[in-house]
């Protein structure tokens, strides 16, 4: 690193900031007083005001809040009124053509390619995002929108029962008023992911914004209305834990989808169960395994165990644990080690360059958890590394990579979301496969070996809704993505997807 670093400056006036919910196709004031401050992660610079941001390091700013926007936060009234215009929403959706609908939504996806620009700014002046990646997401979104689009009059019925009395089909018909909560790491790709699918459908949604990167969101909501989407289908609110409950517990909601961590996933199912045992949809957290066998290309299982950096470690799948054989284990870390130090350089580059591929952590509490298991780390194996944040200003984190960790070690077992990677050796196939899966997760996991015997095997014995073999598996609108165990359930992306945002019904007629 720099022995003077300096966070970059950053234009807040290019765009305006949404701060205002998104209701019945237009942007409104809340019902309630509370306003929230949103601080950048790339300068500490202010975005909006409101009351002390929760997480900043001082909680105290000398600013001059009056040339600030406001930045609303919805309780449970404010949902009530998204659901009343849902409810109107859902009669004009549904009462749209197949072909009508199909064509707004591959509007809208057209709509979100053609704003790229607009995204990266909201996420980077925010979040630091890099806009290489949040060109990938928006260009994912567009894509999700025009798969789904083209899917509306895809979905057909099954005949179970042809006699001469009787006729028995299935017809697959949407929930209705949905509701989905968004993350702060990738906004834009988890509402399209969510929306898409369910507008597809025919269903209706209330979208809740990240508390802490709710601009891209509210922004992407307000588009529908260019696309011709009516009033009231897409509705969006920024709020904290009061408006997620009022969401997951709402008699009139029929189906929720919520992408976040393991212990906020468990409370929106318990909220969902005492209430009207609405659909839930989950997906968590992950601590993806990687494993290199002694017959792998070492180059290959390098360039792809460096994607950890992708977002600086802040994506459910990226794989965070290398188990390595111990026979190509020094060359394996000596290589990830110089890709680290060569990424560490560029921590600080402008967020709004098409070319930077770094990022700061997206808000001040992550990089203190961060921090906080990174010092676990030091304590628990070998740090190799990294393993100290960078600058006064920002969130910015060095690439970190541990080896040989204890058994049992934190930052082996518990998601750190984060550039940290632990590296452990191993001998022999069975090992390793216990040690992959000695984990409440199961999101995704990753084989390299030229053995295809091996790769069939370990497909089949690995526990993850994913298995990527010699290399990652980047999403796909058609590639369904799923948890296991603790990450996640119900599932994303793919035909499997709209059989989700849908409910079967069984019709027999008798003659």
């Amino acid at each position: 690193m720099p022995e003077s670093f300096s966070s970059p400056s950053l234009d807040l006036d290019r765009y305006p900031i949404p701060t205002q919910a998104f209701i019945g196709g237009e942007f409104l004031d809340g019902t309630s007083s509370e306003k929230h401050t949103l601080i950048s992660s790339v300068n500490d610079a202010i975005i909006t005001k409101g009351r002390p941001a929760l997480y900043h390091p001082q909680n105290t700013f000398e600013m001059p809040l009056l040339t600030l926007s406001e930045l609303q936060w919805a309780n449970t009234l404010d949902v009530d009124y998204a659901v009343e215009a849902a409810e109107e929403g859902l009669k004009a959706w549904q009462a749209m053509s197949d072909g009508a609908r199909r064509d707004a939504l591959i509007k809208y996806g057209d709509l979100i390619q053609q704003n790229k620009e607009r995204f990266q700014w909201l996420e980077g002046i925010l979040v630091g995002k890099d806009a290489g990646f949040c060109s990938f997401e928006v260009n994912f979104a567009a894509e999700l929108f025009t798969y789904y689009g083209n899917m509306i009059d895809k979905v057909s019925s099954d005949v179970l029962v042809s006699t001469n009395e009787n006729l028995r089909y299935t017809l697959h018909q949407p929930w209705g008023i949905c509701a989905g909560i968004v993350p702060f790491n990738g906004p834009i790709i988890t509402m399209a992911m969510k929306l898409a699918p369910a507008l597809a459908c025919g269903n209706v949604m209330i979208v809740k914004t990240s508390e802490t990167n709710p601009f891209s969101t509210l922004y992407m909501a307000s588009l529908a209305n260019s696309a011709g989407i009516p009033p009231g289908v897409i509705n969006c609110l920024t709020g904290g834990a009061e408006a997620g409950h009022a969401l997951a517990a709402h008699m009139k909601i029929r189906k929720i989808s919520f992408t976040g961590s393991i212990p906020v996933g468990k409370r929106v199912q318990i909220a969902a169960a005492e209430s009207n045992l609405k659909g839930v949809t989950l997906e968590l957290g992950g601590k993806s395994p990687v494993i290199v066998f002694e017959d792998a290309d070492i180059d290959k299982a390098v360039a792809g165990i460096m994607t950890f950096l992708v977002m600086n470690g802040q994506g459910c799948a990226l794989g965070t644990r290398v188990y390595v054989h111990e026979s190509v284990a020094y060359e394996l870390i000596s290589k990830v080690e110089d890709l680290a130090e060569m990424h560490a350089g560029t921590l600080g580059d402008d967020p709004l360059s098409e070319s930077t591929r770094s990022s700061p952590l997206y808000h001040h509490r992550q990089k203190e958890t961060v921090l906080s298991y990174i010092e676990s780390g030091k304590a628990e194996a070998t740090l190799v590394c990294g393993g100290s944040s960078v600058g006064k200003q920002g969130c910015y984190v060095q690439p970190t990579v541990f080896v040989d960790p204890q058994p049992g070690a934190r930052i082996v077992r518990e998601e750190i979301f984060g550039p940290v990677l632990v590296i452990t050796r191993f001998k022999t196939e069975e090992e390793v496969v216990k040690m992959a899966n000695d984990t409440e997760f199961g999101l995704a996991s990753t084989v390299y070996t030229k053995d295809i015997a091996r790769a069939l095997r370990l497909s089949r014995l690995l526990e993850a809704g994913s298995v990527h073999i010699n290399g990652s598996g980047w999403p796909n609108p058609k590639v369904p993505m799923t948890g296991w165990k603790q990450s996640g359930q119900g599932i994303e992306n793919g035909r499997e997807a709209m059989m989700d945002w849908m409910q079967v019904k069984v019709v027999s007629l008798s003659v």
